[in-house]
């Protein structure tokens, strides 16, 4: 089965760095520096899910949410805001704009990669496609970090 593709947006380039690493295993990663550059590669190259980042330049991480929700092309692409702000206000207002998930800054491998995965199964699962599950290695998650995982939208 191919390797799905997921979009990482971030204006930190260390952070898109970093999460491309911790995916490019099982995964093709794509990346986009602000939320602009993520609505055209939404529609331009189809990833199978979207981690975006909040505050951004050019377009913030809420309105290009919107906008990939808005358009037809790109509306089952899930996307899940990957952000340090954790207030609750923020994660509700997320999910309004169409995110299927919110996880906050700092995050450990092994939560992404389960709301990854669980993101891509109910993706495949809408589409009767059998999906690949990618071995998760908790070696590279930090014991030390504290992360937050919260919660991914039910259809």
């Amino acid at each position: 089965m191919d390797k799905k593709r997921i979009l990482v947006v971030d204006d930190e380039r260390d952070v898109r760095l970093l999460v491309h690493r911790m995916l490019e295993k099982d995964y093709i990663v794509l990346e986009a520096a602000n939320g602009e550059e993520a609505i055209e590669a939404a529609r331009t190259q189809q990833p199978d899910l979207i981690l975006m980042d909040l505050i951004m330049p050019k377009t913030d991480g809420y309105t290009a949410c919107s906008e990939i929700k808005a358009d037809q092309a790109t509306k089952g692409i899930p996307v899940v805001i990957v952000t340090a702000v954790g207030h609750e206000f923020n994660k509700k207002f997320a999910l309004e704009v169409g995110a299927s998930g919110y996880v906050t800054k700092p995050f450990s491998t092994q939560g992404l990669m389960e709301v990854i995965s669980r993101l891509l199964v109910r993706a495949c699962e809408s589409h009767n496609i059998v999906p690949q599950s990618p071995q998760t290695s908790l070696s590279q998650d930090n014991p030390g970090q504290q992360s937050s995982v919260s919660q991914v939208r039910e259809p």
